[in-house]
């Protein structure tokens, strides 16, 4: 059971302890805690999954085609420039490794314009306004280091398949690196980004931040049981 869970089934025990023995106060918070929490996890439901009449929802795989853009751009920009590309296949066509590694040079590369690119979407959806209620973008935050840790490993694992190594080296026959084998290293980059579906990237950005937006339900139920308690106390 997750906090989430956990949050509803304690505001609706609130609730109906107040109903049951009277007690307004209590009755009061529990019904404000429990539309909180409620409202949060449809939000968060909303977020991955859309929900039919419900404009805004599913805004994860709504956002699909940007966020592939965003990850190719960041690869093609950042990392396979024609300046890095040209020094590292240099030294590395020199050894005798039969594979060219990719990894150390990806892991001192700057992700964060991906995460830029998923804040983006979620707080220009119908989510972005909830997040109002509890720091707006900063309530975003802790997901920035997971997030960007997961696609950098997910791009190294790119780097080391059987195609893009034979792509690569095809392209490292001719002498200088021309604008021909960037244009094909941009292609072997979408064909694999191809190779995602909206789901696979909706489970993945869903194992990497759910726990974390569970808060969110948690802090709906406490402050909702906060307006609740106010409520009673001034009328």
């Amino acid at each position: 059971m997750n906090k989430s869970d956990i949050s509803n089934i304690l505001a609706f025990l609130i609730m109906a302890f107040g109903y049951s023995s009277q007690n307004d106060i209590f009755f009061s918070i529990g019904i404000f805690a429990l539309s909180g929490s409620i409202t949060n996890t449809l939000a968060i439901h909303m977020l991955f999954e859309k929900v039919p009449y419900l404009y805004g929802s599913g805004v994860i795989e709504n956002r699909f085609t940007q966020f592939k853009e965003s990850i190719h751009t960041l690869i093609m920009n950042q990392f396979f420039t024609k300046d890095n590309l040209n020094r590292f296949f240099q030294d590395e066509l020199s050894s005798v490794k039969k594979t060219i590694n990719f990894e150390e040079v990806l892991n001192k590369a700057d992700f964060s314009p991906a995460y830029t690119s998923l804040k983006d979407a979620v707080m220009e959806s119908s989510f972005g306004g909830m997040l109002g209620m509890f720091g707006g973008e900063t309530a975003l935050e802790p997901l920035k280091e997971p997030f960007t840790n997961k696609l950098k490993k997910s791009i190294i694992l790119i780097t080391q398949t059987k195609s893009f190594q034979e792509t690569l080296k095809n392209a490292l026959s001719s002498k200088d690196l021309s604008d021909d084998i960037y244009f094909k290293l941009s292609l072997i980059v979408n064909q694999r980004l191809d190779e995602l579906s909206p789901k696979m990237v909706k489970v993945l950005i869903q194992d990497i931040i759910r726990k974390h937006l569970g808060w969110l339900v948690v802090w709906g139920a406490i402050f909702g049981g906060l307006i609740g308690l106010l409520s009673t106390l001034l009328v």
